[in-house]
């Protein structure tokens, strides 16, 4: 038997897909207001409205019955098989045509596309599917998944310059796993994306305190989850202006994290070493270059338009550190093409790079105003943290 009502919208998207009316599928051999039950999954079709319905759309009886039966836990099954960006695109397509379904597998196609979004850094799409994802989790009413769900959607707040609202968002994923005493894994995901929120808030002795609590349940541990542990950390140092402690806990991560695990992780490690290279006073120029030889070996195994995006802006600031205005005007304006990808504060950031190429070129009045300018966005956004960073950088281009 067909399912409904899969095949209703299946039925639909056939339709509109050859710009047909109801009453052109219709024909003469049904009436419209059957076909539009049948649409909306409130009738079940019979055999004969099926080879009815296959003719008029020019396709076989068994034809239609195959396109209307990839329900999601079939689209969830094939999945498994197929790479990242395949696998992204069937759940997405699988979403829209399903509706029906048992809300436990819609929540874990969800979850997945949510999750294929934020690696390619769509995050409009992202937020789609989570804003979806954390209703679901209310209406099925299992803490884990809600909790899940609301570390999630404060991640990508995060990523889009929503801080105020990522901070709320955490502290109820983070709040909610601690009353309901849920797995430590969830907890450590709701703490990671809780010490993320509160550093860009610019509250670092609260990021500091949750941090410690981060880093206690992940002792002993390996993986993902620790590697990104010891990466906020290493971040929550670094904005307190301890780089050797921030230097020393990216290295433990590298040292200990298997790329197998997860290559997209362990690409990521290496540019956020780099970067933190490029910090120290002078610059480890030749260490932040090593690691992005070795992002860029990976780049046909794991590259994406995002990865693509971190490695040119990476390349940028080692232009800038070895006195090379030029070459790194010249990266980024390749990465304006990468705009639409990129998160609010990396984009903040280009634009204080763009600003420093101009105070190496001799412009010092218009780097000033633009970097006041960034400063001033980004306070008004609740990136207090950011903000910081780009008025110190004022005050030295005025001290010069």
């Amino acid at each position: 038997m067909l399912e409904q009502p899969v095949f209703g919208r299946r039925l639909r998207q056939l339709r509109t897909e050859r710009g047909l009316t109801l009453a052109a599928l219709a024909g003469e051999g049904m009436s419209t207001g059957y076909l539009s039950r049948l649409e909306s999954g409130a009738r079940q079709p019979t055999e004969r409205a099926v080879a009815h319905l296959a003719a008029q759309l020019g396709i076989s009886p068994a034809e239609l019955a195959q396109s209307t039966a990839t329900s999601l836990v079939q689209s969830l099954t094939l999945a498994t098989g197929l790479g990242e960006d395949e696998a992204g695109e069937t759940l997405a397509e699988a979403l829209k045509a399903s509706g029906g379904e048992d809300p436990l597998l819609r929540w874990q196609a969800l979850w997945q596309v949510a999750e294929w979004r934020r690696r390619r850094w769509e995050f409009t799409e992202q937020r789609e599917s989570l804003d979806e994802l954390v209703a679901l989790s209310d209406d099925i009413g299992l803490p884990e998944l809600r909790a899940r769900a609301l570390a999630e959607l404060a991640r990508c707040m995060r990523s889009t310059g929503r801080i105020d609202d990522a901070v709320s968002t955490s502290t109820r994923a983070y709040e909610l796993a601690k009353s309901e005493d849920l797995p430590n894994r969830v907890l450590t995901s709701t703490l990671l994306a809780l010490v993320s929120a509160l550093a860009e808030a610019g509250r670092l002795p609260d990021a500091a305190r949750h941090c410690d609590e981060l880093l206690a349940l992940v002792e002993g541990q390996s993986g993902v989850r620790w590697a990104e542990a010891l990466w906020t950390m290493a971040n929550i140092r670094t904005r307190q202006g301890d780089l050797d402690a921030a230097a020393e806990l990216m290295d433990r991560a590298i040292r200990g994290f298997n790329g197998r695990d997860d290559l997209t992780t362990w690409m990521g490690l290496r540019i956020s070493a780099a970067r933190l290279d490029l910090m120290r006073k002078p610059p480890r120029t030749r260490d932040a270059q090593r690691h992005v030889e070795e992002v860029q070996a990976c780049m046909p195994f794991a590259g994406t338009p995002a990865m693509e995006q971190q490695l040119l802006a990476l390349r940028a600031r080692v232009a800038v550190a070895e006195d090379r205005p030029a070459e790194a005007r010249t990266l980024l304006a390749r990465l304006r093409d990468f705009e639409d990808l990129t998160p609010y504060q990396e984009r903040i950031r280009l634009d204080v790079l763009r600003n420093r190429v101009l105070l190496m070129e001799g412009d010092r009045e218009g780097a000033v105003t633009g970097l006041r300018d960034l400063a001033e966005q980004a306070q008004a956004s609740g990136n207090m943290d950011l903000a910081a960073e780009i008025w110190r950088l004022v005050a030295e281009s005025l001290t010069q």
